[in-house]
């Protein structure tokens, strides 16, 4: 099995991720998961599509990652994963992925700063007089 490439987006945070047959290593930008994602929260959420393929301790898993926060990272590379795992295998894998909603890419954003306001929805306090 030759390399399988794929994007994985969250937020701001975007995650390629390359997979080739081997033996479980996890590698995000050239550091194992567990020195990366210190917590272990964030390590179940990028382990979690391996686990439900049951493809667990079958592939190496490389990833590279820019943006965001620590959890939109993770959930980024969890996408990633996802979909190149239904790359590799549609029959086998993308049935469970799919039923688990890891195929799915979520599109909230944070809303921009409006002008004359504090924030987004924040408005300055009313005053009548």
């Amino acid at each position: 099995m030759e390399q399988t490439h794929a994007l994985g987006r969250r937020k701001a945070a975007v995650a390629r991720v390359y997979l080739t047959a081997g033996n479980g290593n996890i590698t995000i930008n050239d550091r194992p998961l567990e020195t990366y994602f210190s917590l272990e929260s964030l390590r179940y959420i990028v382990n979690q599509p391996l686990e439900v393929a049951g493809a667990a301790g079958q592939f190496d898993v490389k990833v590279t990652v820019v943006g965001g926060g620590v959890k939109g990272q993770a959930e980024a590379i969890r996408l990633g994963i996802a979909r190149a795992l239904s790359e590799v295998d549609k029959e086998a894998y993308r049935s469970a992925l799919k039923a688990a909603g890891f195929l799915t890419r979520d599109a909230r954003e944070v809303e921009r700063k409006k002008p004359g306001q504090p924030g987004a929805r924040r408005r300055f306090q009313f005053s009548k007089r």
